[in-house]
């Protein structure tokens, strides 16, 4: 896992060089098409990735995004109305059949569908009418890191080339050279806060709401531990009656609108006794965690996954554990 971790960095510049000419087809498509919306069929990592592109298609596109259960297709058989819209399908392996399934009835249905898949010649790539190779390279570690970020970066450069956003293009070609800062961001600061705890809250609000979903589920995986994410705007309507002096929570902030409010929520945390760390020169109470600011909105929480990846690794063996054998998975799940 830390060596796919390391090689996050060249991963990215692989699939940015490489799929370059199938990003750009495929997010011409979609400009062509002009979709009245977008649904996005994934599940695990896939489906945080998923998650992150619906917030870079509705603040670019100005498209509503929606989930959909691979089981409607594959279990319950009910066709959806999809006419005139956009699927895209994220999995690495390309072989989960509901996935698969969804995709294919999502495309006869009329939608106009994209894999993104780290497998070119999978079942969900012939099921699609596009298909992005994420270029990751082979990923032995049960726990996804570097398919889940090239997922992540190819969702957005479809839409920097579907809107011809060229800051966003521009960013997108500097990811690397950040991503490589943020492998070295070292968040171990965090470990003896969650030292004897049950539990942690991970926050983030839009774009880096996507990303706590993700680092939630890795705790979970690779160090045994429960984590629950929240949008900053949700965790005060309720889970905040969990918190008691010493409570672990990692606000995970971006260089973004919602980092300030994100700020404001960490710190109302750290006043009722949290141990609260914020990835925010904005935190006036929380701990602030270093960080590899990229100078774009939507690929700046992408970097705070690169340098969450690198401490929850550290962190499992810390606390004892194999992170590359986490119990009771395997490397690819085929659900039906």
């Amino acid at each position: 896992m830390r060596r796919e971790i390391e090689e996050i960095p060249d991963a990215v510049a692989r699939l940015l060089d490489g799929s370059k000419a199938a990003l750009t087809e495929a997010g011409h498509d979609i400009a062509k098409r002009d979709p009245r919306f977008v649904v996005t069929v994934a599940r695990g990592s896939s489906d945080h990735a998923a998650s992150f592109l619906k917030y870079a298609v509705e603040l670019t596109a100005g498209l509503a995004v929606a989930s959909v259960g691979p089981s409607v297709a594959s279990i319950y058989r009910a066709p959806l109305k999809l006419n005139g819209s956009a699927c895209v399908a994220i999995s690495q392996s390309g072989k989960s059949p509901d996935i698969v399934s969804m995709a294919g009835a999502a495309r006869k249905a009329g939608s106009l569908t994209i894999a993104l898949t780290n497998t070119p010649g999978s079942p969900l790539a012939k099921a699609c009418e596009h298909t992005i190779d994420i270029l990751a390279g082979v990923e032995k570690s049960v726990a996804a890191t570097k398919t889940f970020v090239n997922s992540a970066v190819a969702a957005v450069a479809l839409m920097a080339h579907c809107t011809d956003d060229q800051a966003l293009l521009a960013a997108l070609a500097e990811l690397p050279g950040h991503f490589r800062k943020a492998v070295d961001c070292d968040w171990m600061e965090l470990a003896g806060a969650l030292d004897g705890a049950n539990s942690l809250f991970i926050l983030g609000r839009g774009p880096s709401f996507a990303i706590a979903n993700e680092a939630a589920l890795k705790f979970k995986e690779t160090c045994s531990m429960h984590a629950e994410s929240y949008s900053a705007a949700e965790v005060i309507h309720g889970p905040m009656a969990l918190v008691r002096p010493g409570f672990p929570v990692l606000a995970l902030a971006a260089r973004d609108a919602s980092e300030a409010s994100v700020a404001q929520v960490g710190d109302q945390l750290a006043d009722k006794g949290a141990s609260v760390f914020m990835t925010s020169d904005k935190a006036g109470k929380a701990v602030r965690l270093p960080f590899a600011p990229t100078g774009h909105p939507l690929t700046d929480p992408l970097a705070l996954i690169v340098s969450f990846y690198g401490f929850v690794e550290a962190f499992a063996r810390h606390r004892g554990l194999n992170p590359d054998v986490p119990p009771f998975l395997n490397k690819v799940t085929e659900t039906i």
